[in-house]
């Protein structure tokens, strides 16, 4: 009700006093609103240590401070790219030849979707490797004739053999082009039409340039499917060559070189060239990419202030408005700030040079807090020191002697100079032949042989035919690392003959590399009684304490190098020098941003308690508003029989009055 007939206004009269009431509640507002401002302010800061954690990961690793860059004179004649392993200098490079891939086509058919023989399953067999000796007779593609070898050899690169299986469900050009590509054999199948009676044509095309990826097809079954694919260039050769396959022939500072491939890593240390075209001498100059360590170096000044200016603001006292921050004194930002100084103040230890600080580079503090750069001394430092600017930022392995090399390392893993000592080099496990190898192999009398490698059980079939003892290891070599149950599993051997004797060897170093001949027709006159040895683990301690051996890997077990994990790739035993670590500034600030926002972090830790109290405030108002709702309603009630006690006197007085009117006027 509005009024009353006592002129009692309940509602306004209820209305302040519930004024009163609701301070409590109007407390709590105040106290959460605070809470939450102090809320958005760890999420600023949050949100900053997260861009500051993204910015110093980006500079943890070695590669952008230890760039090199490789130019070209004419990047129409090559183009190169340099790693960080490159050395600096300037080179003369001259292509004579690029290198191809060979290509053969097959005789002409009237149709490509026609069935070719009988349809009976037919295995195609291809294999790759260098033909030598004899003429050539270069294709005529006026009359297709020529294209083909006259007394030529053929010697399989022993990367193994790949086949195929035509049958009466693809045994037409199309069939035998999509059998091909589909099975990826190492060889690109296409249909060509050359406008003649016969027009459709299959090509094939090696997919490796350089003349030891060379085709061999060896077809059995089907004679039709035989008369058009088999193809020997030291024998019956059914299709002719189109494009001979050769190696890229250049020079380097006048060095001549062949390789199979017009991308080419391992003539220049830590640079790859692409050849492009046959040219005269150009010019490759490699060079320190300074540009990318003083990108990385600003970066890493810039990560920094922004993280600094982040924490600044939310904790700042502004003197002449005479106010705080929402996080002023705040113990929390107090120590991310102490740390940040404490750790980019301190020297980095295991450097392997003399750069330890960050002045030694030009980066220093200013009056303000922030990171300035000295670009001069920067520069100074590119020119002089390069090599050592990484382990300054990066988390960086180097070892003095040049067989052992820095793999990783774990968070535990304290950084520092450790002592390397080989007690035991690992080996591969080899299966060695006791006689010189029988070079003639015959056809189901001993071409047969089962062995196991690492641990792997396989049998082969060897090739009928009379080898050297060269090409018969060759020949070995291939059909091992062709077998389906090694290739599969990523295991390969190499076959190497001295005086005539095999030696069957594992790709794979340590204890679980073996070669156990199991048998087969072929296995005495291959090897005799083979010597078996199983490869060992490389063994040796780190830093003084031992180290597990895993191939050619040792991990450090405990102490300070615990997780450093080198390899080591030869050399002599006992001491090799020492493995100095690093963990540069970036690594280290990474680390410690990572831990500082993740969910057991110092901010989260901050945050959940807060969110807490927040929660605890909205539970403390609904319970007040609650309890105001019957506050409420007594005050209501209270008011509404208090103004039905005054209506109630009032009327009494009106009739009161009026009888004492009544006896005045008597």
């Amino acid at each position: 009700m509005a009024t009353s007939a006592t002129n009692l206004d309940i509602n306004s009269i209820v209305s302040q006093l519930m004024t009163v009431e609701r301070q409590p509640i109007k407390k709590l507002d105040i106290k959460e609103a605070g809470y939450q401002a102090k809320l958005s302010a760890y999420g600023s800061v949050k949100g900053a240590l997260s861009n500051f954690q993204t910015a110093v990961q980006g500079l943890s690793s070695a590669s952008n401070f230890q760039s090199f860059k490789a130019t070209s004179s004419d990047s129409t004649v090559f183009s190169a790219t340099a790693a960080s392993t490159a050395v600096a200098g300037t080179y003369s490079l001259e292509v004579t030849s690029l290198a191809k891939a060979q290509n053969l086509v097959a005789t002409g058919q009237t149709s490509s979707t026609a069935a070719i023989g009988t349809g009976a399953a037919t295995t195609v067999t291809f294999d790759f490797g260098t033909i030598s000796g004899g003429t050539f007779t270069a294709y005529n593609s006026t009359t297709g004739t020529g294209g083909t070898y006259s007394g030529s050899t053929f010697t399989s690169n022993g990367n193994g053999t790949k086949s195929i299986t035509i049958d009466s469900s693809n045994n037409s050009l199309q069939g035998i082009r999509d059998a091909i590509n589909t099975a990826q054999v190492g060889v690109t199948a296409a249909i060509v039409n050359d406008g003649s009676g016969t027009p459709y044509r299959l090509s094939l095309s090696s997919n490796n340039n350089g003349v030891s990826n060379s085709l061999k097809i060896s077809v059995s079954g089907d004679a039709t499917v035989g008369s058009l694919l088999a193809h020997n260039p030291a024998g019956t050769q059914n299709l002719a060559e189109t494009v001979t396959a050769q190696n890229a022939v250049f020079k380097v500072n006048g060095v001549g070189m062949s390789k199979t491939s017009n991308t080419v890593s391992d003539v220049i240390q830590g640079v790859t060239l692409t050849l492009k075209k046959e040219a005269t001498p150009a010019t490759l100059t490699v060079a320190r990419d300074t540009a990318t360590v003083n990108s990385s170096i600003s970066g890493f000044v810039k990560a920094y202030n922004d993280l600094a200016t982040t924490l600044k603001n939310v904790s700042a006292y502004d003197a002449a408005s005479k106010t705080g921050a929402i996080l002023q004194g705040d113990s929390t930002v107090r120590s991310l700030q102490a740390q940040l100084r404490s750790m980019l103040g301190a020297p980095v230890t295991g450097t392997p040079g003399v750069l330890t600080t960050l002045s030694d580079v030009g980066v220093s503090f200013q009056k303000d807090g922030s990171l300035a750069l000295n670009q001069s001394k920067l520069d100074s430092v590119i020119a002089s020191n390069f090599s050592d600017i990484a382990s300054l930022f990066a988390s960086v392995g180097k070892a003095t002697d040049s067989l052992v090399s820095f793999n990783s390392a774990t968070s535990s893993t304290k950084a520092g100079s450790y002592a390397v000592n080989v007690t035991q080099l690992a080996t591969q496990g080899k299966a060695v032949g006791s006689v010189a190898a029988n070079t003639t192999i015959t056809a189901s009398t001993n071409d047969a042989l089962t062995l196991s490698v690492d641990g792997v059980t396989a049998s082969i079939v060897l090739s009928a035919g009379t080898y050297t003892a060269q090409t018969l290891a060759a020949e070995l070599q291939s059909k091992i690392n062709s077998a389906s149950a090694l290739s599969t599993a990523g295991i390969s051997v190499a076959v190497t003959e001295s005086a005539g004797v095999l030696t069957i060897k594992s790709a794979k170093y340590g204890s679980t590399s073996s070669v156990d001949i199991t048998g087969g027709n072929a296995e005495a006159g291959l090897l005799g009684t083979a010597t078996e040895t199983a490869g060992v683990n490389v063994a040796g301690t780190i830093g003084g304490v031992s180290a597990t051996g895993s191939g050619q890997t040792l991990s450090a077990d405990s102490g300070d190098p615990k997780g450093l994990n080198i390899t080591i790739s030869g050399g002599d035993l006992n001491a090799r020098g020492a493995l100095n670590y690093s963990k540069g500034y970036a690594s280290t600030l990474h680390g410690w941003a990572t831990s500082n926002i993740a969910g057991n972090g110092i901010l989260s830790s901050r945050t959940d308690g807060i969110g807490k109290s927040i929660a605890d405030i909205g539970k403390r108002r609904t319970e007040m508003e609650n309890r105001l709702v019957d506050v409420e309603k007594r005050y209501r009630a209270q008011f509404v029989a208090l103004d039905t006690m005054l209506s109630s006197m009032n009327q009494t007085s009106t009739f009161l009055t009026q009888q004492l009117t009544l006896l005045s006027n008597q």
